[in-house]
């Protein structure tokens, strides 16, 4: 037997309280509703959450979670998309001429990520280059300097 197997019979949907019908119906006076307080009456309910005044529960508890402001000006560049660059020398203006990085990019890490068919020389200080990548880049003749 699965739910969707289940046909439209007795037993599959709940009959609604007709409330307010008298007393001889069982949900009359007070249709089910109790007597007084905030809860009887037309819209009082509580908001989610609301622990009647205690501090709530999701503000007992620790917050988590961590983002680093390094993360929003660092950038990753692709081995690949090194032969964007028009230049031999790759820097942060010769990237963001190229359209890889954005003006507010300050660091950049080039991952290896497809091959490089030409040389190229990294001069920059702020451009760090895996272990992978710098070895591709050294095999095609390029250079990495160290500041």
């Amino acid at each position: 037997m699965k739910l969707n197997t289940l046909s439209s019979s007795y037993g599959t949907r709940k009959k609604a309280h007709r409330v307010g019908r008298g007393m001889g119906s069982g949900f009359g006076k007070t249709c089910k509703r109790g007597h007084k307080g905030q809860k009887s009456r037309s819209g009082g309910s509580v908001r989610p959450g609301f622990e009647g005044g205690q501090m709530p529960l999701k503000q007992r508890l620790p917050k988590f979670g961590f983002t680093s402001r390094k993360s929003l000006v660092t950038k990753e560049v692709r081995l690949k998309d090194l032969a964007l660059v028009g230049d031999d020398v790759v820097n942060l203006k010769s990237l963001s001429k190229a359209g890889l990085i954005s003006n507010k990019i300050k660091f950049v890490k080039i991952m290896l990520s497809g091959s490089l068919d030409r040389k190229v020389n990294i001069q920059d200080k702020n451009i760090k280059v895996t272990k992978g990548a710098s070895a591709v880049i050294i095999d095609a003749g390029g250079s990495i300097e160290e500041v």
